[in-house]
């Protein structure tokens, strides 16, 4: 019996792993777009009170 639970953890762990790094990827790729996006808003935002503009209508 030890041996079926042991052939069933060396089964699944792969999947486990593999899911793991994407989940851990993934959620580095979207914070990192997310930080980008703001960093580029407040750029853009000092830039347009450099010049003298209204401030950019925000999207939703």
């Amino acid at each position: 019996m030890d041996d079926y639970w042991l052939a069933v953890l060396w089964t699944l762990l792969p999947t486990v792993v593999v899911s793991a790094i994407f989940f851990f990827v993934l959620r580095s790729i979207i914070r990192a777009d997310r930080n980008e996006r703001r960093e580029y808003a407040r750029i853009e935002a000092e830039e347009r009170a450099k010049r003298g503009l209204p401030p950019a209508a925000s999207e939703l």
